[in-house]
């Protein structure tokens, strides 16, 4: 590491250089310039290293408890079709569209409890039948089909 370089912890993914708790070793302008002021990243020490240490053996100790819910949800999950209803206009199409909320909220109805931010799915803004996939652990993903109907009036 010459005197132009610096090492940094990562606060939060960036792009092309690393994930969260990485130790990175960028030119010190970078760091000074960017990655500091905007709170991407903080001054590597060695009692931070250590402090990064421990952070990594909680999260892989979360990592296996919710492992073994994750799969026992995708179990649930995978094949199941949820019904979402919308407003929809006289040509078909939704007014809106269908969100992650509402697609959370009708599986709550169904028991299953799902992260909104884990959904991941094209726009919906007609009726029919689509898939969404939720992301539930970081190696267990399942699919699943969200059926929109129109709402009675």
């Amino acid at each position: 590491m010459t005197n132009k370089e610096t090492k940094l912890i990562l606060r939060q993914p960036v792009n092309g250089l690393g994930q969260k708790g990485d130790v990175v070793t960028v030119a010190a302008g970078y760091a000074r310039n960017f990655l500091v002021p905007q709170g991407y990243a903080f001054q590597w020490t060695e009692g931070a290293a250590k402090q990064i240490e421990d952070m990594r053996r909680a999260q892989r100790k979360l990592a296996l408890e919710t492992r073994e819910s994750a799969a026992e949800l995708k179990s649930k999950l995978d094949g199941f079709a949820v019904t979402v209803r919308a407003k929809v206009s006289e040509s078909g199409k939704l007014f809106g569209g269908v969100s992650a909320d509402k697609i959370v909220a009708a599986l709550a109805e169904k028991e299953l409890v799902v992260n909104a931010k884990s959904l991941s799915f094209a726009p919906i803004r007609t009726t029919g039948d689509f898939t969404v996939k939720a992301q539930l652990h970081p190696e267990i993903a399942a699919q699943f089909t969200v059926k929109v109907v129109a709402e009675k009036k």
